[in-house]
């Protein structure tokens, strides 16, 4: 039992390092289960808590905001009402830097991340999907089966914008719980 402990240990430690030297970054974003509206926590690999979400409630559309610890707003989500497939816009600062559009399809969800060039596609029931641009990855999220609330892992490319990308994975799951409600 203690040499597993120590491998699983010396094991988690190794690839946080590696992960690290390739200046990759992980994210979990953790849904609070007894919450009036959305409230998510974003936390880092060590557990930390790094970001956090709230939602408007009561609002035409849904509003979502992206704030660091302090408090400051990092990027505001809103959805566009009275469009036949869902879309959202992704303002920082104040400035819109992303719109997500629904793309139409029989078979499989997709997503238009206009102004980035970036596409989203994968198994959205199993919540298993990828950002790409270009064809190159930039973002891969995956559900955590078997957990209290929702959790997601979101696996970021060296360079990625992650605010904004997170962004994009809180648009995803707000499509997603729309389409279940």
């Amino acid at each position: 039992m203690c040499i597993f402990i120590v491998y699983t240990i010396r094991r988690t430690a190794f690839i946080m390092w590696y992960e690290r030297r390739e200046n990759k970054m992980n994210l979990y974003i953790k849904q609070r289960v007894f919450s009036w509206g959305d409230k998510f926590s974003v936390y880092d690999e060590a557990g930390f808590e790094k970001y956090y979400v709230e939602g408007e409630i009561f609002t035409w559309g849904k509003k979502l905001h992206l704030y660091d610890l302090q408090g400051n707003e990092l990027a505001f989500i809103r959805q566009e009402i009275f469009t036949f497939l869902p879309k959202y816009h992704v303002s920082r600062n104040g400035i819109e830097v992303a719109e997500i559009v629904k793309e139409f399809t029989f078979f499989k969800h997709e997503y238009s991340v206009n102004g980035l060039g970036w596409q989203v596609h994968g198994d959205f029931w199993d919540h298993e999907y990828e950002i790409t641009s270009n064809g190159q990855t930039i973002a891969a999220v995956s559900k955590e089966w078997l957990t209290w609330g929702d959790t997601y892992e979101i696996r970021f490319a060296a360079g990625v914008d992650e605010i904004t990308a997170l962004s994009v994975v809180l648009v995803i799951d707000a499509c997603i719980a729309a389409e279940r409600n």
